[in-house]
């Protein structure tokens, strides 16, 4: 599907403009489009170093309203929040804080149940994606927060999964929708996660059981090697908004989004079903090249990228962005609460 058949942005209240949020006393907030076209919300607060805590408390569910009408909402411009800070304010909007669990990437829980987000190697780029899509059960929210944004690069793209599921070819939409996703994993190999930290457990009948409840097809195959195999959806119907979106990780899971020596050596040392993670069609067929093409293409197209500033605090449905994250040069520290 070519970029002109998409349609153009949807109109909203702040696109092009900024407005001031009259909340309690004063106003504490002005709201404005990231930038032109995008559903993206940018706030800023009038006082500037406004604890973002404070302005929450006070502002009478307008970040919920945004959030559902503009998928993305980035904070800038208020105090600068630790870890701690950070779980404090997704809590004060969502409630209780969600446990990593069924884990797919290397993160350190640096306070409670707030982590640093995934590290992978600086020079990597991580494929754009909706977090933990590639299970049954995924958190509504994702709170991001710039402690050290890096020298260069580090962006945090955001895309519309809207947008992103029009782009994608309607065969190859309906060849996923019709079979959903299976991503294998082979624990055990000593070239990914364990299956100890995946399930954060050393106890086999607890992770029996956790495959079990999920609907996770689980084979012990001797020593410390654990196969996984699970179905579940290619796209859904967007809690919010009530759209379709594209909501799975095929396209990162597949062996073909590692740097192209590393797939080449993994391919000749496994068969397709022994590489430590990868995807293919719910009925176990592979993918094809031509449509994890066009849906890599689809996430380049909707790319909205914007470098982080010390203090930024990006909060994103889901459902409706997917995430990724750019190469970068120098230190880099971004936090992460799921809700």
């Amino acid at each position: 599907m070519s970029a002109d058949s998409v349609a153009a942005p949807r109109a909203t209240p702040f696109a092009g403009r900024r407005q001031a949020i009259a909340v309690g006393s004063g106003e504490l907030v002005r709201v404005s489009a990231l930038q032109e076209g995008s559903r993206i919300a940018l706030c800023t607060p009038t006082i500037p170093g406004m604890d973002a805590r404070d302005w929450l408390r006070r502002a009478d569910g307008l970040l919920g309203r945004l959030l559902k009408e503009r998928g993305a909402v980035l904070l800038r411009g208020f105090g600068a929040l630790d870890a701690a800070g950070l779980g404090e304010l997704a809590t004060l909007h969502a409630g209780a804080l969600r446990e990593y669990d069924n884990r797919s990437t290397p993160r350190t829980q640096v306070s409670g149940r707030v982590f640093t987000s995934t590290e992978y190697p600086a020079d990597q780029t991580i494929p754009m994606h909706n977090e933990m899509s590639y299970t049954d059960a995924w958190p509504a929210l994702l709170f991001l927060a710039c402690v050290q944004p890096s020298v260069t690069g580090g962006e945090t793209p955001l895309a519309d999964s809207a947008r992103v599921y029009a782009r994608i070819a309607p065969d190859v939409r309906e060849r996923f929708e019709r079979d959903g996703v299976m991503y294998v994993r082979n624990f055990g190999l000593g070239l990914d996660l364990s299956w100890q930290e995946v399930f954060q457990t050393s106890d086999r009948s607890q992770v029996d059981a956790y495959c079990k409840a999920h609907g996770i097809a689980a084979e012990w195959l001797g020593g410390e090697r654990l196969r996984t195999r699970h179905v579940v959806q290619a796209s859904l119907l967007c809690q919010a908004t009530g759209e379709r979106v594209w909501f799975n990780q095929g396209h990162l899971f597949h062996v073909s989004s590692l740097p192209h020596e590393v797939e080449q050596e993994l391919r000749a040392d496994f068969a397709e079903d022994e590489l430590p993670r990868n995807a293919m069609h719910g009925d176990g067929t592979p993918f094809t090249a031509h449509e994890l093409a066009d849906i890599r293409a689809a996430y380049k197209a909707e790319e909205i990228a914007t470098p982080w500033q010390a203090g930024d605090v990006v909060v994103v449905d889901n459902e409706q962005f997917a995430h990724g994250r750019r190469p970068y040069t120098g230190p880099r520290s971004i936090l992460v609460a799921m809700t």
